[in-house]
C-alpha cells in the first residue's frame, strides 16, 4: 500500500490526461497536491474535484513551465500553501509533429521550451526547497519511448524527451547527497487526448504491435509515478522506467 501522507506534491500539465490521473492517484495515497496547468480554470476545477473525492488539500494554479518565473511561482505555491514540497512530477508537454525537412524553427523551439526547458525550470526551483527537507524529495520526469528510440515526424519531441533522460540522470547524481531522488518514466502508447489526434489506422497498428495487445491508460503511468514518489522506492534514483506493455522488446514486430 503506497502511503504519501504528510507529503506535498506539484504535478504540471495536470488538468487532464496522465497529469490528472497522477494528481488523483497521489491524493488518494494521502498527498496534498497542486494542480499546475496553463489553463487556470481547468486547474482549479480539477483541484476541487480531487479535494472533494479524497479529502486532501488541493489547489489549482496557472503555470507556464517554459517561463522560469511562472515555474518558480508554481513551486512557491506548494510551499506557501502546504509548508514544504516533497514531490515534483514534470508532466507538462506538447507536440508539434512534422518531418524534419518541413519543420519550422518555431516548432522546434516551442517543443524544446516546454518539454525540456520547462522540466529544468521546475526542477531548479523545487530542489532549493527539497534540499531543506530532512528526507529530501522525489522528482519524476515524463520522458517517452520516443526519447529512447526516436520517432519519425517527431525530431523535436524525440530530442526533448531524450534530453529529459540526460537531465534526469545528471540531477540524480548531483542531488543524491541531499536525499533528492530523480527518475524518469518513458511511456509507450497511452490513450489520451494527445494520442487521440493520431489517425485511427495508425493507432490501430501501434496497439497491434504491443505484446499486451492494448493501449496503455493514464492510470498505468500514474501508478508508476506514485511508486516512485513513495518511500517504497527510496533506493531508486537516476533510472528510466519504460511503461509500454512490452513494446520495443527484441522480437516485437512493428
Amino acid at each position: 500500500m503506497i502511503d504519501l501522507k504528510g507529503k506535498n506534491a506539484i504535478i504540471t500539465g495536470a488538468a487532464r490526461g496522465i497529469g490528472k490521473a497522477t494528481a488523483l492517484k497521489l491524493a488518494q495515497a494521502g498527498a496534498n497536491v497542486v494542480i499546475a496547468d496553463l489553463n487556470e480554470e481547468a486547474s482549479k476545477a480539477t483541484a476541487a474535484e480531487i479535494a472533494k473525492a479524497t479529502g486532501v488539500k488541493a489547489i489549482g494554479v496557472s503555470v507556464n513551465v517554459a517561463n522560469a518565473e511562472s515555474a518558480q511561482a508554481g513551486i512557491q505555491a506548494v510551499v506557501d500553501n502546504f509548508g514544504s514540497i516533497e514531490i515534483l512530477v514534470n508532466n507538462a508537454g506538447i507536440t508539434k509533429d512534422t518531418l524534419m525537412l518541413r519543420m519550422k524553427q518555431e516548432q522546434w523551439d516551442a517543443v524544446i521550451a516546454v518539454n525540456l526547458t520547462g522540466t529544468f525550470n521546475c526542477i531548479q526551483s523545487a530542489i532549493k526547497f527539497m534540499a531543506k527537507n530532512p528526507n529530501g524529495g522525489s522528482i519524476i520526469n515524463l520522458s517517452s519511448i520516443a526519447g529512447v528510440n526516436g520517432n519519425i515526424g517527431q525530431t523535436n519531441y524525440s530530442a526533448s524527451k531524450a534530453g529529459v533522460i540526460g537531465l534526469t540522470k545528471a540531477v540524480a547524481l548531483e542531488m543524491a547527497g541531499r536525499k533528492i531522488r530523480c527518475n524518469a518514466i518513458a511511456p509507450g502508447f497511452i490513450a489520451t487526448e494527445m494520442t487521440d489526434a493520431i489517425p485511427e489506422k495508425i493507432r490501430t497498428a501501434m496497439v497491434a504491435a504491443i505484446p499486451l495487445k492494448r493501449a496503455g491508460q493514464p492510470d498505468d503511468i500514474a501508478n508508476t509515478i506514485a511508486f516512485l514518489a513513495s518511500d517504497i522506492s527510496s533506493f531508486i534514483t537516476g533510472q528510466v522506467i519504460e511503461v509500454n506493455g512490452g513494446g520495443f522488446l527484441p522480437g516485437v514486430q512493428a
